[in-house]
């Protein structure tokens, strides 16, 4: 710059639009080329406000150790056509005169912080354009010249950091006279070496030694960044941490006060090396050695940085697409898409970024890390795209991570939860396919189905408690009885089940129970026929104790089940013997088929006892008024298996007396026919001329007997005269004596 030729800038600071110098005279020159004269001797420290048009300066107007304070308003000019001086007072604390050696002032005008090297600090409160309105206190920190001061406000306090050549301090100012002090660090820096450091998330102050940039909190020492050299000068731009640093980190420090190098010093000691760290994406964007820096300044969204040769070097930050297109080439993908998420990119530019990184790291042969790339991609990549690539057996294991991936977003198919099964098979990890499939919540989303048929093939036990957990009991009782053959595990499991599904797998699988369980199946049917309740389930419900629930009982209808003990007379019979002792009242195809049951059961009888007492339980039934069954069809049975007793009881039911007398005379029970002649004739008097008219033909017909019956017709004859007359008995008996 034209007007800072033959200048020597000892101090410099920017703000407001503005990039101001002050030069070894006591001169302030801005960019505007406005210059004047603020002190007689020298400017020892300046800050130029970064919202107002305030430069707050530290001078002296003559020889001794005396610096001023001075407050000048750019925007307001003296008759000379300078910026006025709104305050001047003097800086010295405790009455002690000692040079300043750092200076801060708080963006609300209202705190001012001055620094000294014998260790004091003063710390002023009010408008720092009225003298008289502040109050001083000296905080005192150790007997070392302080080199940085900064403000940092949060939410709830207010506090002043602190850098010394051999410490850094944090007080906590928030209460007026109640300040606190903490010490935070052992480390400390030379001059201009501490910068406060404010992002959109945190703040810290940062300050450069010899072997790394180390960053405080008001909780203690945070990071640090192995920045190695010595450090002359530290800047904050955006996310930006600018360093300068000797060179040659060998040489030895230089002063606090920026001196222009003479021609016959060495070349290298003129040298300082510009290092620009991305605090952010913990990236060097720039480096580059330049003479002798004076200075870093931050002004219209950039930085300026002045050499020694009164030079001005301008570094503008490139925009986002430019600086992404030059890490791309220089297969930087890790680093841009850090600088992309921290400028809000574009979440399908994301994923393009993420695909052309895992593209890249699977050409290097880094399948493990392309993977964790091509997962970031899952809901806008087709995951053929990836699936393909680690089709090859030797990639199983990053197939398979992408693949849990996309089960656990909710976007995986039938056919990759079929893949994903089968990577965990042949994998030889069963530990991984049950923890996968036995997932709580339903993190991980799936077809359930799908994964019960692969687990089905591998694993048996797999696929069981995954058809439990779900509750797929379909699966869970095909694979039990259809694989497993554990008829009795698949009983008890349906013994478990709501009425409902109870009945319905009853009827579905109740065949090969019955063949295969038939005492528990049995057993379980008669419950689900009568009151059934799941057996996990108490008997009384808290509903029932209180009264809120009414109790309610489920039966199943048993004519559904009959069918089922086709093969198993035995147990048909306890089944339906069961139902009519609970209550009598069923269908009549259920007394019909245990009767038909008991009479099959009869006829296969050849022990006498035996016999008779299951002829007696047969009658039992068939007299007992509440059952319910077909007489037609019952009587039937009964001549099929030639039940005599249940056809005669029948008969006598429906009054076919005349039925009776011909199945005696059929059976050549001449006796018994008389016995029903005399136990049924006064109802039909018929039945004695019947039992003349069969008993006649045959030969073998006692004597006493036929003649018993003709006493009988005789003696009906006489009382009955009239009746009989008209009657063709006469006929009859005329026809039988012939």
């Amino acid at each position: 710059m034209a007007f800072l030729e033959d200048v020597k800038v000892v101090v410099a600071t920017s703000g407001h639009g503005n990039l101001v110098f002050g030069d070894s005279e006591g001169s302030i020159r801005s960019f505007q080329v406005t210059t004047f004269r603020a002190y007689e001797l020298n400017i020892i420290l300046i800050e130029q406000l970064r919202h107002t048009a305030l430069i707050v300066t530290i001078g002296e107007d003559e020889p001794g150790v005396n610096p001023l304070i001075k407050v000048w308003n750019l925007e307001k000019q003296d008759k000379h056509g300078n910026p006025t001086c709104v305050r001047i007072s003097r800086a010295i604390p405790n009455n002690k005169p000692t040079p300043a050696t750092a200076l801060c002032v708080h963006e609300n005008l209202n705190l001012m912080a001055v620094g000294f090297h014998d260790g004091s600090i003063v710390l002023l409160r009010g408008d720092v354009c009225r003298e008289r309105t502040n109050k001083q206190k000296v905080l005192k920190d150790g007997s070392v010249p302080v080199t940085g001061l900064a403000f940092r406000t949060t939410a709830k306090f207010l506090y002043l950091y602190v850098s010394t050549t051999s410490s850094v301090v944090l007080f906590n100012i928030t209460v007026k006279d109640k300040e606190i002090k903490v010490h935070l660090d052992g480390l400390g820096c030379t001059k201009r070496c501490s910068v406060l450091a404010e992002t959109v998330q945190d703040a810290n102050f940062m300050i450069g030694c010899d072997d790394a940039v180390y960053c405080y909190t008001p909780d203690g020492r945070g990071p640090c960044y192995a920045v190695e050299g010595q450090k002359v000068l530290l800047q904050w731009f955006r996310s930006y941490l600018v360093i300068v640093a000797k060179e040659d980190k060998n040489m030895s420090r230089s002063s606090s006060t920026i001196t222009t190098s003479t021609t016959s010093e060495p070349a290298e000691r003129d040298k300082h090396m510009v290092t620009v760290l991305d605090i952010q994406n913990k990236f060097l964007v720039f480096s580059a050695p330049i003479k002798e820096v004076k200075a870093v300044l931050v002004e219209w969204g950039t930085l300026y940085i002045l050499g020694g040769d009164h030079r001005v070097f301008q570094l503008s930050e490139k925009d986002l697409q430019s600086k992404l297109t030059l890490l791309f080439k220089k297969n930087l993908y890790d680093v841009s898409i850090r600088i992309a998420k921290s400028q809000q990119y574009d979440a399908e530019g994301l994923v393009d970024m993420f695909r052309q990184y895992g593209d890249h790291l699977y050409t290097k042969g880094d399948h493990t890390a392309a993977v964790d790339q091509y997962i970031k991609t899952i809901g806008k990549l087709e995951p053929s795209y990836v699936i393909r690539k680690y089709l090859d057996s030797q990639h199983i294991d990053q197939l398979t991570t992408y693949l849990q991936a996309l089960h656990k977003q909710g976007l995986a198919t039938e056919d990759h939860t079929t893949l994903l099964l089968n990577c965990y098979t042949k994998q030889g990890k069963p530990e991984k396919l049950k923890e996968f499939i036995m997932t709580r919540d339903r993190e991980v989303d799936f077809d359930v189905e799908i994964a019960i048929k692969v687990c089905r093939q591998a694993s048996s036990e797999d696929a069981l408690m995954l058809a439990k957990k779900h509750g797929l009991h379909d699966w869970y009782l095909k694979i039990q009885i259809e694989d497993k053959e554990n008829y009795k595990e698949a009983l008890d499991y349906i013994s478990c089940l709501e009425f409902e599904e109870a009945e319905a797998n009853m009827k579905r699988y109740g065949n090969v129970l019955i063949q295969n369980a038939p005492e528990e199946s049995t057993e379980f049917l008669k419950k689900l026929c009568t009151e059934y309740r799941p057996s996990n389930k108490p008997l009384v419900d808290v509903g029932m104790l209180d009264g809120s629930t009414a109790p309610s009982v489920d039966r199943a209808s048993p004519e559904d089940f009959i069918h089922l003990f086709l093969n198993n007379s035995e147990r048909l019979v306890e089944f339906l013997e069961h139902l009519v002792k609970v209550q009598p009242r069923w269908s009549a195809l259920v007394y019909n088929t245990l009767i038909e049951h008991y009479l099959h059961v009869w006829s296969s009888l050849e022990d006498v006892v035996s016999r008779a007492q299951c002829e007696q339980k047969i009658v039992r039934l068939l007299q007992n008024s509440e059952a319910n069954y077909d007489k037609d069809q019952t009587l039937i049975l009964c001549q099929i298996h030639n039940f005599r007793s249940g056809i005669l009881y029948l008969y006598e039911e429906s009054k076919l007396y005349q039925h009776i007398v011909q199945y005696h005379i059929r059976q050549r029970d001449y006796k018994a026919v008389v016995a029903s002649c005399r136990r049924f004739g006064h109802q039909d008097p018929n039945l004695w001329v019947q039992a003349l008219w069969s008993c006649a033909k045959n030969s073998d017909m006692p004597s006493d007997l036929l003649a018993e019956i003709l006493s009988v017709i005789g003696d009906t004859q006489h009382t009955c005269a009239a009746d009989f007359s008209r009657s063709s008995t006469p006929y009859v008996l005329s026809m039988i004596l012939l």
